[in-house]
């Protein structure tokens, strides 16, 4: 599998084959197309060359379909800084089709470490409250399968314990949910059972 902007081809092929209840670490220097990977797991972009397979109880997903059963936390998702945090929870949810009672949102937001501050503007925030709205969003759907790409930029230590245990718990459910990361930070390589680094064409 591999894919291309124009005449910039980013990655050598590559393939792997990953299970429920593993963790997966995608790594390779930047530019070498870790957040392209992500995005065609997601099914936001399609490959050039080869297929990616996503199954749900032994079923093949479509991409729109897939978006169904995923979480998505990554750099480039763009919260709406004129509405409060509650409110950008309730507006995904929506989008969605997820019910969110006011109960388990402020449970969602207290298991995120905003617990107080659904009320606050997405604008206000900090650079670390929104990466932990970002997560708040992404367990919404409480979703077979993660996808990480930084997943702790910008949080400070309970942040990064914050997102260890949601990875831990994503993989160690009843459900055995799946968690793939793209990331070069030594500290979070180290969750994962299997690796898969992407070289780019010279």
């Amino acid at each position: 599998m591999s894919h291309r902007f124009g005449a910039l081809k980013l990655f050598k092929p590559v393939g792997a084959c990953v299970s429920s209840g593993q963790i997966l670490v995608v790594t390779g220097s930047n530019g070498s197309g870790k957040s392209t990977l992500l995005k065609m797991i997601a099914g936001l972009l399609v490959p050039d060359a080869g297929t990616i397979e996503v199954r749900l109880d032994n079923a093949p997903l479509d991409s729109e379909l897939r978006r169904d059963i995923l979480g998505y936390v990554a750099p480039d998702l763009s919260l709406y800084r004129e509405l409060t945090g509650a409110e950008n929870l309730r507006f995904f949810a929506e989008a969605k089709g997820v019910d969110l009672p006011r109960a388990d949102l402020i449970d969602l937001l207290a298991e995120v470490g905003l617990k107080g501050r659904g009320r606050d503007f997405v604008g206000a925030y900090s650079s670390g409250m929104r990466q932990r709205l970002k997560y708040a969003f992404a367990l919404l759907s409480k979703p077979p399968l993660l996808l990480l790409d930084e997943p702790t930029a910008n949080l400070d230590s309970e942040g990064f314990e914050m997102v260890e245990r949601i990875i831990r718990r994503q993989t160690g459910t009843v459900e055995n949910g799946l968690t793939i990361i793209a990331t070069n930070e030594p500290r979070e390589t180290d969750w994962s059972d299997n690796r898969v680094h992407l070289e780019p064409f010279a």
